[in-house]
């Protein structure tokens, strides 16, 4: 039987202390920062700031991970938050 790559990533975070990852982009049309991750299902969500798009996280992963069934077996949840913005800028006439 064949497992799927959710499943085994699944498995995995239940047995080890590897970090969720989730990423981080500016979007500058809206503002915020939207976050999404390969690691927690369903996760799509955005703040203003990292610092308020961490805060919403805290509360999010858990709940994300219990109602797809994936909590860790001792219940702890690392995240790492990989957060990533780019810009472009033009050196000023002089």
């Amino acid at each position: 039987m064949q497992t799927s790559a959710f499943a085994r990533t699944q498995a995995y975070h239940a047995r080890m202390l590897k970090p969720y990852f989730v990423r981080a982009e500016w979007d500058a049309d809206a503002g915020v920062w939207v976050a999404s991750s390969d690691d927690v299902p369903g996760l799509v969500t955005e703040s203003e700031t990292l610092e308020a798009l961490d805060t919403k996280l805290q509360t999010l992963v858990p709940e994300l991970l219990e109602a797809n069934g994936c909590l860790p077996l001792d219940k702890i949840i690392h995240v790492e938050l990989l957060a990533r913005r780019f810009s472009t800028t033009n050196l000023a006439a002089a």
